[in-house]
């Protein structure tokens, strides 16, 4: 070999090394689409670990961040969407604040990075969290899991509730980690909800009858709770799956 096909091929042999190289750092700043969860529903519920397991703030990707959880203590509900995270906290039984912030801490908490969605044809005849649990399930039996979604609708009626338990008090049972809390009824909405998906994570993440858990806030950003029931207008609803 001459020293000019030496060269050539030495050149051609570090585009390779330099491309896969790259290939390399790209393929690692792909976004981690796994579901995290740190703590257990009951943990907080049966052995009151009350206690932040968790600060928000020490999340290092908020980057089309979605995530949900209680307030240490239970003194309140936790939501972020798209990288923004909300509070809200009890006023009283038909007033609540809430307020955007990330300094905080929950006993458990389930979130990911999810920065591409894609819209899923939900029929009109989806209205309930029953209908569309099932309809979940069914539809993503191939799809990883667990997985976060999103809903945009208008809401002809939903209940969402605030943990507001009385500082001090001690938890041994779902019952007692219930005390203190306020329900607060919506009708006429426009809302966003976010919830994660499981068949596998009843008690740590979600409760023990469901494979559910979703935070609901409205569009005005003045109410937001943990979603118990609800009644989704038909003609209004979105909704959003991963990407994978």
């Amino acid at each position: 070999m001459n020293l000019r096909n030496f060269i050539t091929t030495v050149a051609a042999c570090a585009i390779v090394v330099l491309s896969a190289g790259c290939a390399t750092t790209i393929e690692k700043n792909q976004p981690d689409t796994t579901v995290q969860v740190v703590g257990a529903m009951r943990n907080v519920m049966w052995k009151g670990e009350l206690q932040g397991t968790i600060a928000l703030d020490t999340i290092a990707d908020k980057e089309h961040l979605y995530g949900l959880g209680p307030v240490e203590y239970l003194a309140g509900e936790l939501l972020v969407v798209d990288g923004k995270s909300y509070k809200s906290t009890v006023i009283s039984e038909t007033e609540m604040r809430v307020e955007e912030t990330f300094d905080v801490k929950a006993p458990f908490f389930v979130y990911v990075n999810v920065p591409n969605w894609k819209e899923q044809q939900l029929p009109d005849s989806i209205q309930t969290i029953s209908q569309l649990e099932a309809f979940l399930d069914q539809t993503t039996k191939q799809a990883k899991r667990p997985f976060a979604f999103r809903l945009e609708a208008t809401v002809d009626s939903a209940q969402i509730h605030i943990v507001n338990l009385p500082k001090g008090t001690q938890v041994s049972s779902p019952d007692e980690a219930h005390q203190g809390q306020v329900n607060y009824s919506l009708q006429n909405q426009d809302v966003e909800i976010v919830g994660f998906f499981s068949t596998g994570h009843k008690a740590i993440f979600t409760h023990h009858d469901t494979f559910l858990h979703m935070h609901l806030i409205t569009k005005n950003k003045k109410q937001m709770g943990h979603l118990d029931n609800l009644y989704l207008r038909p003609g209004t609803i979105k909704l959003y799956l991963p990407v994978e």
